[in-house]
């Protein structure tokens, strides 16, 4: 099978490296003219595009000249504004509407849910009044109205090998977010996920699915799990605090397809330095 992924970033690339394991032909593109070198020794078909909104770069009929299409960049709302990701993905849409691809698959987050006290479900979230990323919600609807067979994938905190919990709160003092339960995902078990779609028919394509790990300790628990095992200092917590919180449920995607998570307790998840 011809697969492109636009964006071989810390999801991509590894996902990209598992596809061409199976056989896959792999296209891929960055935004970064020193990593085609890189993309290029790992067997993959490598391309330097942008989309900033608009499309800059040589090759976008070549990668879109493939069966499916995994879009994989990062909004980065904060820094661009709301408008800015959208923008991108109606760019992407209007050559994707005449392109021979016949299955997108685009990599959403679960911070379109609110934190509302409660487990949040994809059907919660289908208009972007209802979201907390109105601008994610856009993308992923202009998606869904290209023509194409579609799939959306509200993925956790993607998590892992060098993205270790500890590190991003080691030593600070009176986190009131202790309490909270984590919404994560393995990157393994994201490229797992992805992999097994692509072997799976029509009938379970054109749904959002929540892709996180059925667990969700807590962040206290979480934090302090990963210090020690890598030298880190523990934070320490304020208690008898209330803070908002979600639990993202993906029994929806775990009742629809046939996927056993790899790591499906956080506590669990592998890291390395």
């Amino acid at each position: 099978m011809k697969v492109s992924i636009l964006g071989c970033g810390w999801l991509g690339l590894p996902l990209a490296k598992k596809l061409i394991e199976q056989r896959h032909t792999v296209r891929g593109s960055t935004t970064r003219a020193e990593k085609l070198s890189e993309l290029r020794r790992a067997g993959i078909e490598p391309l330097w595009l942008q989309l900033s909104p608009e499309l800059k770069g040589i090759g976008w009929d070549y990668l879109l000249d493939t069966e499916v299409l995994i879009v994989n960049i990062p909004p980065r709302l904060a820094q661009t504004g709301s408008a800015f990701h959208p923008a991108q993905i109606e760019h992407l849409a209007a050559l994707l509407k005449n392109s021979s691809v016949g299955r997108v698959i685009y990599v959403s987050s679960t911070s379109v849910y609110a934190d509302e006290n409660r487990t949040a479900v994809e059907d919660d979230v289908t208009t972007p009044e209802q979201s907390a990323s109105p601008a994610l919600v856009e993308a992923e609807r202009i998606i869904q109205k290209v023509g194409k067979t579609w799939l959306v994938l509200r993925c956790g905190g993607l998590m892992g090998y060098e993205r270790i919990p500890a590190k991003y709160v080691s030593g600070k003092k009176n986190l009131t977010t202790g309490h909270l339960p984590v919404n994560y995902l393995h990157r393994d078990d994201a490229v797992s996920i992805i992999e097994t779609f692509l072997s799976l028919p029509d009938e379970a394509w054109n749904q959002v699915y929540n892709a996180v790990a059925p667990q969700h300790p807590t962040r206290r628990e979480v934090y302090l799990g990963s210090c020690d095992p890598f030298g880190f200092v523990p934070p320490t917590f304020e208690d008898n605090v209330s803070e908002p919180y979600k639990v993202i449920s993906s029994k929806h995607l775990q009742s629809q397809i046939p996927y056993s998570f790899l790591y499906p307790n956080p506590l669990d998840f592998y890291y390395s330095l």
